[in-house]
Formats: C-alpha cells, structure tokens, sequence
C-alpha cells in the first residue's frame, strides 16, 4: 500500500508577474458564445480565441488566465470512479459491500469478492494493492449489500425500496441492524487502520440507500408505514453520527490518532421533509457539527436547493444575496467539501447550452466552497473545455489568504425548492442575486440601482433548475450608470499586492465604459475601454496600479463600473486577480491557515 505525506507545509512568496496585456502563463480563455460546430449537436463545440484587433487587452468570450504564480493546492482535487492522470484525475474509488468484508458473525475478510447496483467489487486486498489515492465508498443498507446474517439476526421483516429501484433497505436506525454496522466500521477503521492510510482521501458514511447518498426517502416511507417515529430517527441519527466520529478518532483522547476530518456525510441540507414537518431540516448542519465534512451530488442544478445550506456556513440573506459564514468550521480545518459535476448529458437532462451548464454548476461548487470535485473525464466534458476546467482545478479549496482570484457572477435566479417551503425566506424570494466568491455586487441608491440582464435561460438542465437572468444592466434613464463592488476585506488585506481586473461584459453600444476605484488618497478612473456594438461577450483586462480596496466608495464599495454616461452597459462576469503571491504565510496542503 502506497504512504504519502498528507501534510505540508507551503511559504508563498513571489513578485508581481503579469501586466494587463500580458501574464507569463497559460493562457486561460473561453468563449461564451458558440464557435463552429465539431458535429450537428452544437452542444458539443471547439473552443475557438480570437484576438481583439488593437486591443490586446480585450478577448471575445470568457477570460480563465491565471497569473504563473497560482498552481493547485495538490494533484488531489479531482476525484473519480477511475483514475484518469491524463485528465488530472488522481483519486479512484474503491467500493466495498458490508457483505463482502462481513460475510458471517464476528468475520472480516479481506479476500472476498462482493457488489452493489450492478456492480462486481473485487477484494478489498486487491483494490488496496493498487497505488495511489482513493476514496472509499461502503454500500451498508441494501438488503443485497447488507450481510444475511444481519436480517435475520435482527428479527428484520419489513425493508423499503428506494425511488429507483436501486435496492430494498433495511432500517439502519434499527438498534440491532446499526450495532452490527458499527462493529463493520470498526473494523475497517481501527482493526484494518484503512482511516490512518495516507492514500484514503475519504470515506462516504454512513452507506445508507440509493447510491449510498443517504437521501431520508427510505426513513420518511418508514414513517409513513408506521414502521419509524421521528423522535426514534432523530435519537439514532445523532448517536450514530457521534459515533462514526469517534471510531474515526480513534475511540481515545489522543489527538494524534484522530481521522474523523476524512468522514464524509452524504446528506443534505433541507431534505426535502414533508413527513415530519422539516424537523430534519438541520440534520446535515449537525454532521458537520459532529465532526465530519459534507458532500454534494448535484451541483449540475445550479439553481436549485443549494443556496441556503447551513451545513456549509451559507445563507441567504434578507437581501436575496448567499452570505458564508468564512469562520464555519468545515471551511477552515482539514474536513472534506465535495461536490460531483458529471450529470449534464449522461443522466437524462436537457442540456440545450452545454458550456453555460458545465460553467455555472462549477461556479456553483465553487461558491460553496468545494475543495473536491467529482468528475467523470468523457461525461464533464474535460477535453472540449480544458482552460475552464484548469481554472477550476486551481480554484478549488482555497481560501481567501491564498486564493489567485476573487470574482461575482452577475445574475438573478430562482430557487425553486423556496417555492413550497417558506421556513425561511427573504426580499424577492424565491429569487437569489449572484453567485459570489469573496467578490460581492449590490445596488447602490447613490447612481448604482442596477437591472437584470438579457441572457434568459429556463428550466436549464432540469425543471427543478427554473429560470435565470444572466448578466446586470446599468440604467442609464433612470440616471443610474454604475455598478458597485464589493471586496472581501481579508482578501484585500494583502499589503503590497498588485491587482488586475477581468470583466466580462456585453458589447452593445459605441460609448466607451471605464473602472473607478480609489489609491487610498484620491478617485482613480482607469483608461476608457471601447465598445464596438458587435453584440458579442468579451472580457476586458484592466490593471490597477496602487488600488487601495478600502470601503471608501458611496455605499462602503470598492471599487466601480461606470458605462460611460450615454449608454447601458451589462456586466456578466468579474475577477479581481492577484497578480502576486499574497503576502506570505505558512499554511496546510489544503490551503488553510496553521493554528
């Protein structure tokens, strides 16, 4: 078995490497809009850069350039079913059934064979045998995936199919069925010592029901039943999340044994509970508080369900907009953020822009602050958008002290899920203002009160995914021409940083548009940048010498767009980039900062 240092120590240092027309580095650019048809799905396209004549600092599309300084924080951050080094895929699974390494009483076996949903699993010894990075997939509650020895043990006589069809479960809530599961991870934890294996990235737990994601269907069809009352759930849920815990610690007071930080909670936030009139709404949030990091599977559903999530640290806000609470726990410390960004033309949804959905689940995952990512290298569509997907790669798990950038998409969409559930609401429910990453837009009264974009998708992806205004408009007859941001102030803290700008905008009008921003003593109103009415998106490149992001704008603002007086300008994309290594300090391999 494969050891590898999981620690490491990294003193970022440097000097400023970029200029607005120019970074030493991979050139990162994409298109937004459609370029050539690679074959009649135009889905399915060739990303095509091409050069503004005599502006260099003005591309079409999307812009992904990172200065040369910014790499990822390891080789880790995708992970998959296989592993794909070509595609930067590292990480494998390995899955096990609890009957395969617990086929009789009392007996783990590391030699026999087992599967799940279809699948074959080979031995456990074999899977080990392989080198490299893993995470651990353990399929626990399916009545097949379960020893059946168990069932019959426990008395068990009523199990539940899940929405698919997948596997009848049994009630891993029944004392009986979940003190044989708990002696299973035990062993797999402490007698095996897999949890202290350097290559194991992760394990998913607690393997309960469809894909072992642990949606509540198959409690909720047990109350339903009569079979399950909530104050039994909620009872057993606590317990065995503490538990797993404090297997993964090592069921002792030495913090040098301690693992928990791998477990991966595969629930979610607002689960969608009818049955016990939400009190279960929580119940990720206190996974989390229990000690172990968090997942999500469908990020393709940008739109939809994820916004407020309090096992995360986020909420919306009675402004409409998503507020991260950047002192959660989860986001500081060593614990596991995953989300999986593969479903897009695989899985049964209608995908009509392909780039927009695999740009906004990303900007999505990323939001939330996903430090790894599940792709599949043919379904994610690595090959046809390899400079987003780089940038991503660099985005994921930083934080505000070691990021490259920080940037705002400009948008308006629904959540629909707010639609039926108004135990929590806000200003415009149920839609949401922008996805935003320590770059934050808001409407200023003083010139700043902007209006919706013109980029109009519905029910992208999927129904659930509902109806989006991409882009914000400036409203010039009404006498408003700016468009305000805001800076993180952990993420401006950066003494001597220089900084450069990324805005991706709409190319409607002819009047020229500019940047305000201040040096600390005066307004600074960067060099005009033209506009050509050719209706297409662009991305302009703007430095900014000697920018002090001090609050001192109308509003508390940073700095501001200004469309030039005459005519609307929309904004659709900002990056505030980094063009030297943030001051220096000393942090872990995933990004955070050393206690």
């Amino acid at each position: 078995m494969g050891s590898r240092h999981f620690l490491l120590l990294m003193l970022l240092t440097g000097n400023a490497l970029a200029t607005a027309a120019r970074i030493d580095g991979d050139e990162w650019r994409h298109p937004v809009l459609r370029p050539p048809m690679l074959m009649d799905d135009d889905r399915f396209q060739t990303p095509v850069f091409r050069p503004v004549p005599g502006a260099a600092s003005i591309v079409e599309g999307d812009d992904w350039r990172l200065p040369a300084w910014s790499t990822p924080l390891d080789d880790r951050r995708f992970y998959s079913e296989e592993a794909s080094p070509a595609d930067h895929v590292n990480v494998r699974v390995i899955d096990i059934s609890w009957r395969q390494i617990n086929p009789s009483p009392g007996v783990f076996s590391m030699t026999d064979s087992g599967g799940a949903a279809g699948m074959s699993f080979p031995p456990l010894e074999d899977q080990l045998a392989v080198d490299g990075p893993y995470w651990l997939r353990v399929w626990v509650t399916g009545e097949d995936w379960a020893p059946a020895w168990v069932k019959s043990d426990c008395g068990i006589t009523t199990t539940w199919t899940d929405h698919d069809g997948q596997a009848n479960h049994l009630p891993i809530w029944n004392p009986c069925v979940w003190g044989h599961a708990r002696a299973m991870f035990r062993q797999l934890f402490l007698g095996w010592n897999l949890i202290a294996d350097p290559d194991l990235l992760f394990v998913q737990v607690p393997g309960g029901f469809y894909y072992t994601e642990f949606d509540f269907d198959i409690p909720f069809q047990a109350a339903a039943s009569g079979d399950l009352d909530f104050a039994t759930f909620d009872a057993w849920f606590h317990q065995a999340m503490a538990e797993l815990v404090d297997i993964a610690n090592g069921e002792n007071n030495d913090g040098n044994d301690d693992y928990a930080w791998k477990l991966v909670y595969t629930g979610e936030d607002y689960p969608f509970d009818d049955t016990w009139n939400g009190a279960t709404n929580l119940f990720a949030r206190d996974a989390v508080q229990a000690g172990m990091g968090i997942r999500n599977g469908i990020t393709e559903l940008f739109n939809f369900h994820l916004n407020h999530t309090p096992a995360y640290g986020a909420a919306i806000a009675q402004d409409g907009h998503i507020v991260i609470d950047e002192d959660w726990p989860l986001l500081r410390d060593r614990r596991v953020i995953g989300a999986e960004n593969e479903c897009y033309t695989s899985c049964g949804y209608q995908v009509t822009d392909l780039y927009y959905a695999i740009r906004m689940s990303n900007l999505k995952a990323l939001q939330m602050r996903t430090k790894h990512l599940y792709v599949v290298p043919r379904d994610s569509y690595l090959a046809s958008y390899p400079d987003h997907w780089n940038w991503v790669r660099h985005e994921l798990g930083k934080q505000r002290e070691n990021a490259p950038d920080a940037w705002v998409a400009l948008r308006t969409a629904q959540d629909r899920y707010w639609v039926d559930d108004d135990s929590h609401t806000w200003d415009g429910a149920p839609w949401v203002r922008n996805l935003e990453r320590w770059l934050v837009q808001k409407d200023v009264s003083n010139g700043g009160m902007t209006r919706r974009g013109t980029d109009h998708h519905i029910n992208e992806v999927a129904p659930d995914n509902g109806e989006s205004w991409e882009g914000r408009l400036t409203d010039h007859a009404n006498g408003q021409d700016y468009v305000y941001f805001f800076v993180d102030d952990v993420f401006a803290n950066d003494p001597g940083q220089q900084w450069q700008l990324k805005v991706t905008y709409v190319d409607n009008g002819s009047s020229s548009w500019q940047v305000e921003y201040t040096n600390g003593s005066s307004l600074v109103t960067t060099n005009p940048l033209p506009r050509d009415d050719s209706d297409l998106v662009k991305t302009a490149t703007i430095d900014l010498p000697g920018a002090r992001f001090d609050n001192s704008l109308p509003g508390g603002a940073d700095f501001r767009i200004y469309n030039g007086g005459s005519e609307d300008l929309e904004i659709r994309f900002v990056r505030l980039i980094r063009l030297r290594p943030p001051a220096a300090s000393v942090v872990f391999a995933d990004g955070f900062e050393s206690p």
